[in-house]
């Protein structure tokens, strides 16, 4: 049987043990958020809280259709917005979302899915209203329910190193389309990735994998004639 006083000795070992188990898991394999606005509905709702895998963007290549949460690639947030938190509860919730206790509120970051990496040309849109990834048309199921997959036309090389992103809400989302600008013209640089968002762990009702695109997927690469 434990002794009390042996308990309390023990307990800042158990405590301290417990933040850096925390703090590894949330550096080096899972971060989690909410989703602050709704321009990837529905395929996230405001509200949610998701799980990102950060451990899979280490070593494998990020994909077309999946979701990927970045840190913000040339202001695209604008100034950040001041916590109207007293100052003893913005520096608790600062070390609780620190050690992974809470979600990150996401306020340096973005959440799009990505509709093409390195090397692709997409375009918007065929006779169909429909993008094209390398001259394929793709199928969409994941777009907002009334939303065109984009009311803005362009047609864009990818750059080795760079993402091409969008949100599912296409009529509420200030994604690589309207950032021509910024200081890669809309895209995002690979280095600012943080990692895939895999799942949606909260509220309960919203439960689930996130979708994947697997037609994005399957177009194959473009080829130089």
């Amino acid at each position: 049987m434990l002794k009390k006083g042996s308990f309390l000795r023990e307990l800042p070992i158990i405590v301290v043990s417990a933040l850096i188990v925390s703090i590894v898991v949330k550096t080096f394999l899972l971060h989690f958020f909410y989703i602050p606005t709704g321009s990837m509905e529905n395929t996230l709702q405001i509200g949610d809280r998701i799980a990102v895998n950060k451990f899979g963007a280490l070593f494998s290549e990020v994909k077309r259709g999946e979701v990927v949460v970045f840190g913000d690639p040339d202001n695209w947030l604008g100034g950040a917005q001041q916590s109207n938190d007293p100052k003893p509860i913005a520096l608790i919730k600062s070390g609780l979302i620190t050690v992974g206790v809470l979600p990150d509120p996401a306020k340096q970051y973005l959440i799009k899915r990505v509709i093409g990496v390195g090397g692709d040309n997409v375009t918007c849109c065929d006779a169909n209203e429909k993008l094209q990834v390398n001259g394929v048309s793709i199928d969409e199921p994941y777009i907002y329910s009334g939303d065109k997959p984009s009311e803005t036309k362009f047609n864009i090389d990818v750059p080795e190193g760079f993402l091409w992103v969008m949100g599912d809400h296409r009529a509420a989302s200030a994604d690589s389309r309207y950032q021509p600008d910024s200081a890669n013209s809309g895209m995002v640089p690979l280095s600012k990735v943080v990692g895939r968002a895999t799942f949606i762990v909260w509220p309960i009702r919203n439960i689930a994998i996130i979708e994947k695109g697997n037609d994005l997927k399957e177009i194959p690469v473009k080829t130089n004639p």
